[in-house]
């Protein structure tokens, strides 16, 4: 999927600004509903519970994910762009 454009360009530029987790936090809170962070923190967890080897029940149950979410962030560190892999290698 190629989703790049002029204004994604900006938004990038934007974040890459961000320095310290605060500014993180003032940032997304501004731009982004609850429910859109919530969305992504969420997706986020389900790909650190997949790296530790954790079962879709197990995932589903602690971070109340679907199968469908599961599934997909599964597949995205199995065949995607290797980005969120290499975000959680640098984090955990």
């Amino acid at each position: 999927m190629n989703f790049q454009s002029e204004s994604m360009d900006f938004l990038f530029e934007a974040i890459l600004t961000l320095k310290t987790k605060n500014e993180c936090y003032q940032f997304f809170e501004d731009l982004c509903t609850v429910k859109e962070l919530q969305s992504m923190a969420q997706r986020m967890e389900v790909a650190k519970m997949l790296r530790k080897k954790k079962t879709y029940a197990e995932i589903a149950k602690k971070t109340g994910a679907s199968t469908v979410t599961i599934s997909r962030v599964n597949r995205i560190l199995n065949y995607g762009n290797d980005s969120l892999s290499q975000a959680l290698d640098d984090i955990l």
